[in-house]
């Protein structure tokens, strides 16, 4: 049976709809963000203890927007429509992430990249490597992904990698993969494939920039630790 909402819920949706019209982004407690999230797809149920479950279940709000729709069904009170919800918000999350990739070129906006692999690799619970191939501009061409699992030579083969590149006509790549641990340091095999790339890129007039890892706790740019 669901949880009714209580007798004063329209007057409550509509507080804190004022609230998040009148204060921005920072109105709305986490939390508050759920609830309204799911005001429309659970017009009849108080969403705040749902709401507040996810949150205690996956830990932040990025997390929950971030989790698999049937690990969402299993929090009290969620279903198809409420997943839906929660799921076409992450949706566009990525969406307004990759255009602001895509628009410039992508030294120069490095932040928005690293917002855009946030978004969508921080949360996985499995390894996955992405190229970036970039044209002479610096603006992105194609994101590739490589495949899921551990970064080796198994995997991710250097000749392969630089062969796209120029099968495409890229002038550079970045290498992206996560650390689903959460911890996004190097490992000594992501230093050593990405100095067997970087090296077959020079040969053939393709630039390796970086390799990013991502993780829950952040990210890793092997540039910046001097390790290409």
């Amino acid at each position: 049976m669901k949880a009714k909402a209580p007798h004063d819920s329209a007057g409550h949706r509509a507080r804190l709809r004022q609230r998040l019209l009148d204060g921005g982004a920072e109105a709305l407690a986490d939390y508050e963000v759920l609830e309204y999230l799911l005001f429309t797809a659970l017009p009849r149920v108080d969403t705040k203890p749902i709401a507040k479950d996810l949150l205690a279940r996956f830990g932040s709000l990025a997390a929950v927007l971030d989790a698999e729709p049937s690990a969402l069904k299993q929090v009290k009170g969620i279903s198809d429509v409420g997943a839906g919800a929660l799921k076409i918000v992450a949706l566009i999350a990525r969406r307004m992430a990759r255009s602001e990739v895509r628009e410039k070129p992508v030294l120069g906006s490095w932040q928005a990249l690293l917002d855009y692999l946030t978004i969508d690799m921080a949360h996985l619970t499995v390894e996955r490597v992405r190229v970036l191939y970039l044209n002479t501009q610096n603006r992105l061409i194609l994101d590739h992904h490589v495949g899921d699992g551990s970064l080796d030579e198994a995997s991710v083969h250097p000749r392969e990698v630089i062969r796209r590149g120029l099968d495409i006509g890229a002038a550079a790549l970045i290498l992206v993969h996560n650390h689903p641990s959460g911890n996004p340091e190097p490992s000594r095999a992501d230093i050593l494939l990405t100095q067997k790339i970087a090296e077959a890129g020079r040969h053939l007039g393709i630039v390796v920039h970086d390799h990013l890892i991502i993780g829950r706790d952040g990210h890793a740019s092997l540039r910046a630790k001097g390790l290409i």
